[in-house]
């Protein structure tokens, strides 16, 4: 379990494709100090399992399932990617609870720049625009975000100086792609309410 409060900004060292699935290596030594074989770590939201450690480096694999379900299959060597340890229970809830299990990708569509934040407009698939509303939480690349306006296919949120700075989501342009995980607890209320419309609600990781 996460919170979306990204630790580190780390770098992709190396993909490594073995078949369908590949095993990737991140520079992240802040995430890696207490890392041991085994242990999980959010890379732009994607729940990793860590194979191996080295200088400041981790190396974990990534399935087909993966793969496909999220962004990180765009990703390249020197790509910059958002880290995360998993959340232990003394620690304040920051963010809102996030799982690490994306449940969509979606697309930069557009920044408007502030003169101390922006507003970032994402496309969002059609089975997931039930689960946002207005000033709900959203999960983005790893990133707990509050959205400020939701709509049936995109969504915006305000990103402040410290995520602008400190996150991936402050060089990502329009194009670009962007995991994205819905608040956890409004899948558990769709599914508590018997809608069954939008197929598997448990997400990939």
């Amino acid at each position: 379990m996460f919170t979306g409060i990204v630790e580190e900004l780390g770098e992709i060292v190396a993909i490594e494709p073995a078949g369908d699935s590949a095993a990737i290596t991140i520079r992240g030594p802040l995430v890696t100090e207490d890392a041991v074989h085994g242990a999980s770590i959010a890379v732009n939201g994607v729940c990793l399992t860590v194979v191996e450690t080295a200088d400041g480096t981790f190396t974990a694999d990534a399935i087909k399932e993966t793969l496909d379900r999220s962004a990180l299959g765009a990703l390249r060597p020197g790509a910059k990617v958002n880290l995360e340890r998993p959340v232990r229970l003394q620690d304040r809830l920051g963010g809102h609870l996030v799982q690490g299990h994306v449940d969509g990708v979606g697309e930069i569509l557009s920044r408007e720049p502030g003169e101390r934040w922006d507003v970032v407009t994402v496309s969002l698939p059609a089975d997931l625009s039930r689960y946002l509303v207005d000033k709900g939480s959203i999960t983005v690349d790893g990133i707990s975000l509050t959205v400020v306006e939701a709509g049936a296919d995109r969504f915006s949120v305000a990103l402040i100086p410290t995520t602008l700075a400190l996150t991936t989501l402050g060089h990502k342009a329009p194009g670009d792609p962007v995991n994205l995980e819905v608040d956890v607890v409004a899948k558990y209320v769709a599914r508590m309410l018997g809608d069954r419309a939008a197929g598997p609600l448990d997400g990939t990781g």
